[in-house]
């Protein structure tokens, strides 16, 4: 029997108890890793009372019915020490951590002028500062590793993005701010922990979950002719499996966009134009010289979102 390719590492997922992050999580256990379920958890139904476990546990139980292995672990990884914690839990039960996949995020949407305070820190507390704090404690890890052997360490993370970021979601500033934010920090990450052998890529997948179920509530559940959900949560997962094992070794610095059974390479931006100054330094005449007849000839529309990438399907590629 072939050996399976994340056969002895271990994974850690945030935000596995259901949707994206469970078939993550599945998806990486199929591929032999041995995973570390992380939950939010919740609260007893009247808000009070110890947190439950019950979505990272059954999560966890089902890799371990299936054969695999698996632990759940609570813990609000917005919180630095949770984080910590997590990353220890890893190395702890299983002697090392390999793959973290960094998934967790909430949405509070609302137009610009109408945003709480709250609204706005609460999703890049979630999604920003939760990506930065495993991070944080995983690199610690594999540099430690490194330092300890001085050969690559073979880490993987793989942070989500989102499209929003890309086309400039108008309800969700918050949201696409923190995925933004997000890409920059892979970016970022992926150049500091080259030399440890740590390769670090985003995904920008459209899925249908629980967080996501008012934006796609208008799209099919199914394809003309059957066939299962584009929106399935299963159409991201393999990418995740991917870049996870060694087969992807290479691949560091990218940004993805998986949905429907499509997969897409994000191209970096590029300098559309340059201009110079005739002296030492641009006046305002002259900088309305040079980009006031520049912008009249683009389209008003053509601005930095890539609005285009909302298009893409399977079968095809959308061009701007």
């Amino acid at each position: 029997m072939p050996t399976l390719p994340l056969h002895g590492r271990t994974a850690v997922v945030t935000g596995a108890g259901r949707g994206l992050g469970r078939a993550e999580a599945l998806e990486l256990a199929r591929l032999g890793a041995r995973v570390v379920v992380n939950d939010h958890g919740r609260p007893g139904r009247d808000g009070s009372g110890p947190v439950s476990a019950a979505p990272a546990e059954q999560v966890a139980e089902e890799i371990r019915a299936a054969g695999g292995q698996a632990l759940a672990h609570v813990g609000d990884i917005a919180d630095f020490d949770r984080a910590r914690e997590l990353v220890d839990t890893a190395v702890a039960a299983y002697g090392t951590l390999d793959i973290l996949v960094n998934n967790a995020g909430i949405l509070r949407d609302r137009m610009v002028f109408a945003m709480t305070e709250d609204e706005w820190n609460s999703v890049i507390r979630v999604h920003l500062t939760g990506h930065f704090n495993t991070i944080r404690f995983a690199s610690a890890h594999w540099r430690e590793r490194h330092k300890a052997t001085g050969e690559p360490v073979g880490g993987r993370i793989v942070n989500t993005s989102s499209e929003a970021f890309l086309a400039g979601s108008p309800g969700q500033p918050n949201y696409a701010a923190a995925k933004g934010g997000i890409v920059g920090l892979t970016t970022s990450t992926a150049q500091a922990l080259a030399k440890y052998g740590v390769t670090v890529n985003a995904i920008c997948p459209r899925a249908r979950t629980r967080m996501t179920e008012d934006v796609f509530a208008g799209v099919p559940a199914a394809r003309d002719g059957g066939g299962p959900d584009p929106l399935a949560a299963e159409h991201v997962a393999p990418l995740v499996g991917y870049l996870a094992a060694p087969a992807a070794a290479r691949i560091t610095g990218q940004v993805f966009v998986v949905h429907g059974g499509m997969v897409a390479v994000l191209e970096r931006p590029r300098v559309a134009a340059a201009f110079d100054t005739a002296k030492d330094m641009f006046t305002f005449e002259e900088l309305d010289q040079h980009l006031t007849p520049y912008f009249a000839r683009r389209p008003p529309d053509e601005t930095f979102a890539a609005t285009e990438v909302l298009g893409l399907r399977k079968g095809g590629t959308a061009r701007g």
